[in-house]
């Protein structure tokens, strides 16, 4: 078997045990099913684009680049326990090299990031179905962000699991990181009608992005401002994983 399809294996069987899947799966349906439809006492309907969309069906996709980002958090932590356990000398012990090990991380967030979002599309797809206007460009459109989304974040979880040695510290700060980019996103609320500076602050993160584009696939309300939100999302993947890669490289174990 390719050595690298060898550690996405090892990969994935790491990562995708049950309490990582049951995680994955109802923490979205919480916020879907009981959060949003409990909000829609106090939020009656939210803009994007040129539509109105219930606060449902607006909150149940920004979940899916929600879980998108989250399910990326596997890549720092395979990272951090390799580091921390010894596994990476084991690995470069056999038939694998630097490359064969970066390279399996990002098909394995790569994989990842596609399952989590079509989980999610799935099981949201009653809430906004019904707003939804798909076309021949909204699966692609999906595609692209999750898989731009996986290395973005993903590139974003490994900077991090290599920069720091003790487990505290790198708990509490990919916890903490994680947490600004969810809260302070499109992927809960929109950012207009929101106090500066917070409303800007929505835009320096990359979850908006992200959120925004998906939700322009399943609604079919392209404009020229997603355009640049995927454009931007793909020199911030790009660069992130330049950044990730190098360090990796340079790392000492």
């Amino acid at each position: 078997m390719n050595p690298i399809l060898r550690l996405v294996n090892r990969n994935l069987t790491i990562a995708l045990n049950p309490g990582f899947l049951i995680w994955q799966v109802i923490f979205p349906l919480i916020y879907i099913f009981v959060a949003g439809f409990a909000y829609t006492s106090l939020i009656d309907v939210v803009p994007f684009e040129n539509r109105e969309l219930n606060y449902p069906a607006y909150l149940s996709t920004g979940m899916i680049g929600f879980n998108i980002m989250n399910s990326t958090l596997i890549s720092g932590i395979i990272i951090w326990n390799d580091r921390r356990h010894g596994m990476f000398e084991q690995i470069l012990s056999g038939p694998f090299t630097r490359a064969h090990y970066i390279l399996s991380n990002v098909v394995t967030i790569g994989i990842v990031g596609l399952v989590s979002a079509t989980l999610i599309a799935f099981i949201a797809y009653p809430v906004f179905s019904e707003s939804s206007e798909f076309s021949l460009i909204t699966i692609p459109i999906i595609i692209f962000a999750s898989v731009t989304g996986s290395l973005l974040f993903g590139s974003i979880a490994s900077i991090i699991s290599t920069r720091l040695r003790s487990s505290e510290g790198f708990n509490v700060i990919i916890n903490t990181v994680f947490l600004f980019f969810a809260f302070v996103s499109t992927a809960f609320y929109p950012a207009s009608g929101t106090p500066e500076p917070l409303a800007s602050a929505f835009y320096l993160n990359p979850l908006t992005y992200l959120v925004d584009v998906i939700r322009a696939g399943v609604f079919g309300s392209f404009s020229n401002f997603v355009l640049l939100e995927m454009l931007i999302l793909i020199v911030l993947a790009s660069g992130l994983f330049v950044v990730a890669t190098k360090l990796l490289t340079k790392l000492d174990f």
